[in-house]
């Protein structure tokens, strides 16, 4: 008697094809860049999506579940946030500003949100606010509009973009470390992904 030998299917790694590693953040030119094209079509979400997430540096599931009441009073956006992370369980402040108030004012004023809303709710019924594939898609979208690859970009981009500014303005490791809200140093370090730059760069600069 002969049995049929059954073969599973072959899995294909779910990397591959993809990059892997911490993303890259963005420069100072590309977050105007992506600024400016939003700002020309008039996407007013996108605008208020993405001036926030630069300014508040957060993971993106927190981003997605901000609600209005986390950046506003009434109807005044404010200059400083204090949300609680989901990961950490840890509270983390953020600065606003001046023209992400205004983006999110606007947004709030457009899509006539409430205190309680969800900052960025979804158009989908069976979610009350867009997922974090949907941000990400959305992101793949804005990184795609100024010709970056948006398979070497991502939500990981947008979250360091500013901590990575700031590190490089000010070589300071402790800030960026309470702006992002991490609870080890060691924790920022491999985040931002700068001791290989940092060590070229001092190379550079010395002559033998």
């Amino acid at each position: 008697m002969q049995y049929l030998t059954q073969h599973p299917e072959k899995r294909i790694p779910w990397n591959k094809g993809k990059l892997i590693g911490q993303k890259p953040p963005l420069k100072l030119k590309e977050i105007w860049a992506v600024r400016i094209r939003l700002q020309l079509a008039s996407r007013l979400r996108d605008l208020a999506l993405f001036n926030s997430a630069i300014d508040s540096k957060l993971r993106r599931c927190d981003l997605v579940r901000l609600r209005v009441s986390d950046v506003a009073h009434g109807t005044q956006v404010v200059k400083r946030a204090m949300v609680m992370q989901q990961k950490t369980k840890q509270p983390v402040q953020f600065e606003i500003t001046e023209q992400s108030q205004d983006a999110i004012a606007d947004w709030i004023s457009h899509a006539k949100l409430k205190n309680n809303d969800y900052l960025f709710k979804s158009r989908f019924k069976n979610s009350a606010h867009i997922s974090t594939r949907q941000y990400a898609r959305i992101v793949e979208s804005w990184i795609s509009s100024i010709c970056l690859d948006p398979a070497a970009y991502g939500t990981h981009s947008l979250r360091c973009t500013k901590a990575s500014l700031i590190y490089r303005r000010k070589k300071k490791f402790r800030a960026v470390q309470l702006l992002l809200g991490h609870s080890k140093l060691e924790s920022t370090v491999r985040y931002l992904g700068v001791e290989v730059d940092d060590a070229l760069e001092m190379a550079e600069q010395t002559e033998v």
